[in-house]
């Protein structure tokens, strides 16, 4: 994909000056953002979703190098319509609709990525990014390193279980790329989050894999009243989502709000939870973990990756090296089985972890 400024014509035709000049990069000459987009001008609460939706769409009105591509984002508007309205506004060149292939487009934004452009690369379902996973570890992680120079590009899109997707749409695939260097990771939990990371993924000039939990994209909780001036939240900064004494819940993305429910279960004995949600893997905020276990003696890590080769072994021996001294008790982990993820709902919410898991192992920690 060549680099242009211009955008509105179509494939194979030179946009007039006219079009540049009253639309860079789009295909509409109106800068009015539409009403799904708008929200937070008005004071209104938006998802998830929406403030992904509101991420990109600032991103593309401030930058006309940044442009998105992948499997039926156009037309469609995406598989859970993230990009909804954006062919109309910003144009067949900023809004590329891709053939099957997960490995062909990651690879074409990769090259897009070397010519200066800021491409946003939407998997349709994250389970996929392994059809990519060859141009991501090879190519695109030791690009910079073997001096090719920066790669600013974005992974994006919907990963988790509980929404019944069976063992192709349900995964958490961060831990297949934990492993490669040059490769940051992020998994936002809230709103705000999802906003601020994403403009902070955008604008980073190494490749940057942005997880989204499927279900927290319209989760009625998670509305939150986001503002205009609302920015980049820098990436590898944990949040201190609970205070507490007692015992430390290290995690991310669905996993804190399931905490957050165990927490309030446990503070009805007497047991006061520290939630820290890492919100990025990669950079992984290593202070703020090692600052909470110093605080509350005791640590839990939770996520809803399956167990072995889990974040949690990593985190454990982190602390087990530079905190040792700080624990009154067994490091422990709740996670999913290592299996893959059932469809049936039983088998399903048996695989995943719940929130009577989390509550009975913070309970022994805190007794022990």
């Amino acid at each position: 994909m060549a680099k242009t400024r211009s955008g509105g014509a179509k494939a194979g035709e030179e946009a007039s000056p006219a079009t540049a000049a009253a639309s860079p990069g789009g295909a509409s000459s109106s800068t009015e953002r539409p009403d799904h987009v708008r929200q937070t001008e008005r004071g209104e609460p938006v998802t998830m979703l929406e403030a992904i939706r509101e991420a990109l769409w600032e991103e593309m009105e401030r930058d006309p190098d940044v442009f998105v591509i992948g499997e039926d984002i156009g037309a469609y508007g995406g598989a859970f319509k993230v990009t909804d309205g954006f062919l109309a506004r910003f144009g067949e060149r900023r809004v590329i609709d891709t053939p099957i292939s997960e490995a062909g487009f990651t690879g074409a934004a990769a090259g897009a990525a070397h010519m200066g452009m800021r491409p946003v690369v939407e998997m349709q379902f994250m389970d996929f990014v392994s059809c990519a996973y060859e141009p991501l570890t090879n190519y695109i992680a030791t690009s910079r390193w073997r001096g090719a120079g920066a790669l600013p590009m974005v992974i994006r899109g919907p990963v988790g279980g509980g929404v019944r997707g069976g063992p192709f749409h349900s995964q958490n695939p961060e831990m297949a790329f934990f492993h490669t260097p040059g490769l940051k990771i992020v998994y936002p939990s809230t709103a705000r989050d999802a906003k601020g990371l994403l403009k902070a993924a955008i604008r980073d000039d190494d490749p940057v894999l942005y997880f989204e939990h499927k279900k927290l994209y319209r989760a009625p909780f998670l509305r939150e009243v986001l503002s205009r001036d609302d920015d980049a939240i820098p990436l590898g900064e944990a949040r201190l989502h609970r205070a507490g004494r007692d015992v430390s819940i290290v995690t991310y993305g669905m996993m804190v709000h399931e905490s957050l429910k165990a927490a309030e279960r446990l503070a009805e004995e007497g047991v006061d939870v520290e939630i820290l949600d890492l919100r990025s893997l990669v950079p992984l905020d290593e202070e703020a973990i090692l600052e909470t276990v110093r605080k509350t003696n005791r640590l839990l890590v939770v996520h809803e990756d399956t167990r072995t080769g889990g974040i949690a072994g990593e985190i454990g021996m982190r602390v087990s090296e530079k905190a040792f001294e700080w624990l009154d008790a067994p490091i422990l982990r709740v996670t999913a089985l290592d299996t893959p993820v059932p469809y049936s709902p039983p088998l399903e919410d048996y695989f995943l972890p719940q929130v009577e898991d989390i509550v009975t192992a913070c309970q022994y920690l805190a007794s022990y």
